[in-house]
Order: C-alpha cells, then structure tokens, then sequence
C-alpha cells in the first residue's frame, strides 16, 4: 500500500492561508478604503470606512475596533520602508541624511494621510482638556522617536546621554509631517526646496551638538589643568 508523504498542516501553513483567505482581504479591503478616504483629507470613522467599503460594521470592528486603530494601522502602511530603516553608516550626520532622504519623499507622498492623522491626535487632544475624550483609546505617534536614536547611534559615546536625547528631540522638530506644514503650506516652498531646508537644519543640528560637546570637553580638561 502506497503511503502518502503529505506533510500534516503546520500552524505556520494555517497562518498563512488565513493571511491569504477571505479575513485579510476583508481587512486588506478596509485598509484600502482607509487610506484613500484619508489621502482625500478626511479622518474617517470605522464606521464611514465599513460604509464606504461595503462591509458591515461588526465585521469592521472586528478588525479595527477603534478609530485610533485603523488610523494607526493606515498610517503604518503609509510609512511603509520608513519603520524598516536602518544604516550602516558610522558618521552619524551621514546617517541622519539617509534617514531624512528615505523618510521625506514617502512622507510627502502620503502627505493627506499624515495630515488627516495629525488632524485625530489634535481632536483627541481637545476633547482630552475638555473631558470629553470619555474611554476612548488615543492615538499615539512616535515612530520618530526610535528612527531618530537609530540615526544617533554613532553618537552614543561622543555625547553625554542628555545632550544626545535633546539633539533627538531637536530633530524630531525638523522630522514628520509638521515640517511640510511649517515651510510647504506657511512659506509655500516647493518640495526640493522643502527637503534642502529640512536637511540643511538637520546637518545644522548635528554639527552643533558635536562642536558644543567638543567644546564642554575642552573647558573640563582645561580646569582639571588649572588646578
């Protein structure tokens, strides 16, 4: 009798048929639908998204059950590459402007989105100081936050540890969508020009960090002398 050398379904092989089956292209279809509401400058709700793609709403909420949520989810998949980043580069300025070269462009091209995100963090922030936010879950952002220190890294031990989280946090004001709405919407550059004055600020930022580091070494070591 011949024996079947079929292998028994694994987890992992049941994995990937529900990433493949009707439940991701439901949720694949609701992630769509998202983005292109917010690419068109609305913040919708899991509701409005479940009307516009034809899906009910407890099957929506299944998948996203809050707005935070599926604001979140579009977001990451706007962002797409940029959460992946990493460099090899050892000179920390090189690395901040491979960051900024990757990040920028895909960040204007989902400019929409960003705004309409930022748009539910600002309404929630409202709400919150009006006390009327009630239970519902915030959207946070601060993927910034942990590219940045990626592309800091070479500076862990030239910096003192609070000098290298100011100089993050320094960046972070140079870095997102809010750049493109200080000098795109306020000064009303053009993207090349956008992306040389963010750079420009960022390589600024860095350079300053190192020569005042540099500098408050030299004055140690000159009163350790003096002494």
């Amino acid at each position: 009798m011949d024996v079947s050398r079929q292998q028994p379904a694994t987890n992992d092989d049941a994995g990937e048929r529900a990433e493949r089956g009707p439940r991701a292209r439901t949720k694949r279809l609701m992630l769509e639908t998202a983005t292109r509401l917010m690419q068109a400058g609305v913040t919708p709700s899991v509701s409005e998204v479940a009307e516009a793609a034809q899906v009910s709403r407890a099957t929506a909420y299944r998948y996203f059950p809050s707005q935070a949520a599926l604001v979140q989810a579009v977001v990451d998949e706007g962002l797409g590459p940029i959460l992946t980043w990493k460099s090899t580069a050892a000179d920390a300025e090189r690395r901040v402007a491979e960051l900024f070269d990757t990040a920028m462009p895909r960040i204007e091209a989902f400019e929409a989105t960003f705004k309409a995100a930022l748009k539910l963090s600002l309404d929630q922030w409202a709400r919150r100081q009006a006390g009327t936010l009630g239970g519902e879950p915030a959207f946070t952002r601060g993927h910034r936050v942990e590219l940045l220190k990626e592309a800091l890294a070479p500076l862990k031990d030239r910096l003192p540890p609070r000098d290298l989280k100011r100089l993050a946090q320094a960046l972070s004001l140079i870095f997102g969508v809010e750049v493109l709405i200080v000098l795109k919407d306020i000064w009303g550059l053009d993207s090349r020009r956008t992306m040389s004055v963010a750079q420009w600020a960022a390589r600024a930022l860095v350079r300053a960090a190192i020569a005042e580091s540099g500098a408050d070494t030299a004055r140690i070591m000159l009163a350790t002398t003096q002494k």
